[in-house]
């Protein structure tokens, strides 16, 4: 189990977790939540390709849990269902592939989906300012190419966003930050290499016209980014955060 998800079990610790949505489910969310003494797990994803995903890795579902596919951007999936644990793992990111820009407006959803505790976890954005390091920058490097691999081959970047964003947020909907908790990343070979191996299975939907040039900048980036995590023993750059979160 990841330390993240041991500093919610803390955070939870005294609380029964009751009935649980896993707002923006996948396989490592989905597999420590059914270890939980939960009364009943509800998982939603946007994409039905997640789902035979997560049973392939999982196996089939406990009786006490149901996977759903749908849009948070529908006003009718879920409406008027309260949960007593809400967990949004990477879930404001990651929605902007399925509904794009309603970051603001999922947190209000998540308002209205919490009657207990809500788990938020989070990345800081590091493809935005500046880096300051040689790690920061091959990290910010691999994140720009990555998110112009995306674009060019019609898909869509994840759109992280801030700490202070994401609290100012929460206060504005009725929300009360209970806790705030940082960890630092050290990005490590495997990160490098799922990066820019994404870049390399995209290849084929770029403009044929850059082809050539942009395999031979990620495997030039690759050569230059696990080199330096080498010798650095990880690429340090940047934090995820959990926030835990409770109606006013």
């Amino acid at each position: 189990m990841s330390l993240i998800f041991d500093h919610i079990a803390e955070l939870n610790s005294a609380r029964p977790w009751g009935r649980v949505l896993d707002a923006g489910t996948g396989i490592n969310s989905l597999r420590w939540l059914r270890t939980l003494p939960a009364d009943d797990l509800t998982a939603v994803t946007g994409a039905d390709l997640m789902v035979r995903r997560m049973r392939d890795a999982l196996g089939p579902s406990p009786a006490h849990e149901r996977i759903l596919t749908g849009n948070w951007a529908d006003p009718a999936f879920l409406a008027g269902t309260t949960f007593d644990t809400v967990v949004a793992d990477y879930l404001i990111g990651a929605i902007e592939g399925f509904a794009p820009y309603f970051q603001e407006a999922m947190i209000a959803r998540l308002r209205q989906l919490t009657a207990g505790r809500l788990y938020l976890v989070g990345l800081e954005p590091y493809v935005v300012e500046k880096p300051k390091t040689p790690a920061e920058d091959v990290v910010f490097r691999i994140g720009r190419l990555r998110d112009t691999f995306l674009l060019l081959s019609g898909q869509k970047p994840y759109r992280e966003f801030p700490l202070a964003w994401i609290e100012e947020r929460l206060a504005a909907t009725g929300f009360a930050v209970v806790a705030t908790r940082r960890f630092p990343i050290r990005y490590r070979a495997r990160f490098v290499n799922a990066q820019l191996d994404m870049c390399v299975n995209r290849l084929h939907l770029v403009p044929e016209d850059l082809r050539p040039s942009l395999a031979a900048h990620v495997e030039a980036l690759r050569k230059e980014a696990l080199a330096l995590e080498a010798r650095l023993d990880g690429l340090r750059c940047g934090f995820d955060y959990v926030i835990a979160a409770e109606p006013r």
